[in-house]
């Protein structure tokens, strides 16, 4: 389930708008920063509801699209598929012992209180 560069952009602006977008409020947001063609980012957004990241509903005319998880939701979703995707166990733990050794304390503290149940 990664994403392209356009793709996390598109996310992006769909989680700070915090109400359903359609092609062209995506659009019109993402291009006062960079040239976009409009049919890129209806191909983008068609995209994401294929892979069932986004939910499309027809409103009119057009189609309104929202994010189906949150970004903290996709994010654990993204870390997960990557761990998945390596099958030896050492190589797992190895991988979480790397991510671990990487992270903040205050990311490490947040850790050991989901792991305790404590959050």
């Amino acid at each position: 389930m990664a994403m392209g560069e356009l793709e996390s952009a598109v996310m992006a602006q769909l989680w700070d708008a915090g109400r359903p977008q359609t092609v062209r409020e995506v659009h019109e947001t993402l291009t006062a920063t960079r040239p976009l063609a409009y049919t890129t980012v209806m191909t983008v957004l068609d995209r994401l509801a294929k892979k069932d990241m986004v939910s499309q509903r027809r409103d009119g005319r057009a189609f309104q699209y929202s994010p189906r998880s949150t970004r903290e939701q996709l994010t654990a979703e993204l870390m997960l598929d990557a761990l998945q995707d390596t099958t030896d166990p050492a190589a797992r733990v190895a991988a979480l012992q790397h991510f671990v050794g990487r992270v903040s304390p205050g990311e490490a503290a947040a850790i050991r209180a989901a792991l305790d149940g404590t959050d």
